[in-house]
């Protein structure tokens, strides 16, 4: 029976990953520590609350005594806590920095010090930065562009430091742009299908022609389980499908699902990379694989956030 410390866990990834692992794992126990901030939200996992294996702990990630109580005993540690909206942190960096780096400060030093045995750090592809042609693999540089791709790089670094230092291995993941069910509808997805469901235009930032790698989010936590098992302590690992699509083909796909609505193009955002590209193919020498292309992932993201109104309508309306 494993023991989860899952960081995060009322976020869109975390929440989606709890799941699954109470689903294939009946035996473990997760706890579950998230502030429950605006994006985390105690809703998207208060059914797991039936469960015997899932034990909500509200709390923050840079509170040294909290981390330190709740690491004892813990078999594995999955860290998505962190703040990740981009245009949020050209609002207001500080909470990113602190937030994003000195909590997985935290977390790392409890782990060391508890001797936890696996530590998996989701990391992002944003912290490679542009890729103009061609794609970046692992010993890929870091180039941030973003307040909040330069926290989670700099958050890559202190993993590093601890490897080097102290001999504390974690696993880092980096995969590219999520989406599906319980993700808030501030991402361009959801934001796009609420504005069309409500028979509202989508924003479309520049001309829309920045590319993006399109992961279905139980494809990437089917990544996460796999490195758990498999991964090589001390590693990097990509996940995303080596594919890559414009922001305005994924709005205009979803205007045909909808069945109406339309775009209007707004100044771009300061900063804004035009194109992500990673290559996965480490991971996938392991034998893993994406089983949700884009067209499918979209298909079900409507029909998704149709039948869930309530639960994204209070959060447009805030």
């Amino acid at each position: 029976m494993r023991r989860y410390l899952v960081t995060g866990g009322a976020g869109f990834i975390g929440s989606n990953f709890i799941r699954r692992v109470l689903t294939v794992e009946p035996t473990a126990t997760v706890i579950n520590l998230d502030l429950r901030t605006y994006a985390g939200l105690r809703t998207n996992v208060a059914e797991l609350d039936q469960l015997d294996g899932h034990e909500f702990v509200h709390g923050d990630v840079r509170d040294e005594v909290l981390v330190d109580s709740v690491m004892q005993s813990v078999d594995a540690v999955v860290n998505f806590a962190a703040e990740s909206h981009v245009d949020r942190s050209i609002a207001g960096p500080r909470v990113f920095l602190s937030s994003n780096v000195v909590g997985a400060g935290v977390l790392l030093d409890a782990a060391r010090r508890h001797r936890v045995p696996k530590f998996l750090h989701v990391s992002t592809d944003e912290v490679y930065g542009p890729v103009a042609t061609g794609t970046v693999d692992e010993q890929g540089p870091l180039n941030p562009s973003s307040p909040y791709a330069a926290s989670k790089a700099s958050a890559d670094l202190v993993v590093g430091s601890y490897r080097r230092t102290y001999g504390y291995e974690v696993i880092i993941t980096r995969s590219s742009n999520n989406y599906g069910p319980y993700q808030h509808p501030e991402k361009l997805i959801p934001m796009a299908i609420s504005h069309l469901l409500d028979g509202g235009t989508v924003p479309i930032y520049g001309d829309g022609h920045q590319e993006r790698d399109w992961l279905w989010v139980d494809d990437h936590i089917s990544a996460l389980q796999l490195l758990l098992e498999v991964g090589t302590p001390g590693e990097i690992y990509n996940i995303g499908t080596d594919t890559r699509s414009r922001n305005l083909d994924v709005v205009m796909r979803l205007i045909d699902l909808v069945g109406e609505g339309s775009i209007e193009h707004v100044a771009d955002r300061p900063g804004h990379d035009r194109r992500y590209a990673i290559d996965s193919s480490k991971i996938r020498r392991l034998g893993w694989a994406p089983t949700v292309d884009l067209d499918e992932g979209l298909e079900r993201s409507v029909a998704w956030y149709r039948k869930h109104r309530d639960w994204w309508e209070p959060l447009v309306a805030r």
